[in-house]
C-alpha cells in the first residue's frame, strides 16, 4: 500500500514514517492548520504583541516607572492583558506574559517582570 502526501496528495518515498513528500508539503501543511484562522484572534495576539513590545522597551532591567501618557504614545491598549495577579495585601498586578505592571498614583505605573 503507497502513502499519499496529506498536502498534495503526492506518493510517499522514503522511510516508513515519513508523512509528507517534501519539506514543502510540510511546511504548507502546518502554516494551513496553524495559521490564525479568525480576525479576533490574529488581532487579539498582535495586540498582546504590541503591549509586550512595548513594556519590554519601557522596562529593560525588570524594574522601571513611567506615565500612563508615555504607556498610550507608544500605543500601549490597557484592554489586553494574559493575566492578573494579587498579592497578600491586596496589590494587583496586570501581566501581557511576564512583563507586568502595577497602577500607581498621579497616573504612574510601576513596571515589572515576572521571575518564574
Amino acid at each position: 500500500m503507497q502513502k499519499q502526501c496529506p498536502e498534495c496528495g503526492g506518493k510517499i518515498v522514503g522511510r516508513i514514517d515519513k508523512k509528507f513528500c517534501s519539506d514543502g508539503c510540510r511546511n504548507a501543511y502546518n502554516n494551513r492548520i496553524n495559521k490564525d484562522s479568525k480576525n479576533l484572534i490574529r488581532n487579539t495576539n498582535n495586540r498582546l504583541r504590541k503591549n509586550y513590545r512595548i513594556l519590554e522597551t519601557l522596562n529593560p532591567n525588570g524594574k522601571s516607572k513611567t506615565s500612563r501618557a508615555r504607556l498610550i504614545e507608544k500605543g500601549f491598549d490597557f484592554n489586553y492583558i494574559t493575566s492578573i495577579y494579587k498579592t497578600k495585601a491586596g496589590t494587583v498586578y496586570y501581566f501581557v506574559y511576564d512583563q507586568g505592571y502595577l497602577p500607581l498614583e498621579n497616573d504612574y505605573y510601576a513596571l515589572v517582570k515576572r521571575n518564574d
